[in-house]
């Protein structure tokens, strides 16, 4: 079962989260978002479990649960909503023609 994990503080680790979720059962693997061009946490994770009986009970007990002062919110992660296939372009060009 793969569970998202939100409103983390911005200190946690893959291995602190990876402690929090075993206390349930056994975690295959944790992976903390982190900013491309900061490195920094952007205060959410995925938590993959096994076994989904055990990722239910993580999610019922710490769904709400404090965590350096931070409410965090857990829940099943739902499926990645397909990316748009068109090319992004910045600036004027992509507002289209000129009408002055």
């Amino acid at each position: 079962m793969n569970i998202y994990v939100g409103n983390l503080p911005y200190s946690i680790t893959e291995d602190s989260l990876r402690s929090l979720f075993e206390q349930f059962g056994s975690v295959s693997s944790t992976k903390v978002v982190v900013d491309q061009i900061s490195g920094r946490s952007k205060g959410f994770a995925f938590v993959d479990m096994p076994e989904d009986e055990e990722g239910e009970a993580a999610i019922e007990k710490l769904n709400g649960h404090e965590l350096d002062g931070r409410t965090i919110v857990v829940n099943k992660a739902k499926p990645r909503a397909p990316r748009d296939s068109k090319p992004r372009t910045g600036g004027f060009q992509s507002r289209g023609p000129r009408r002055f």
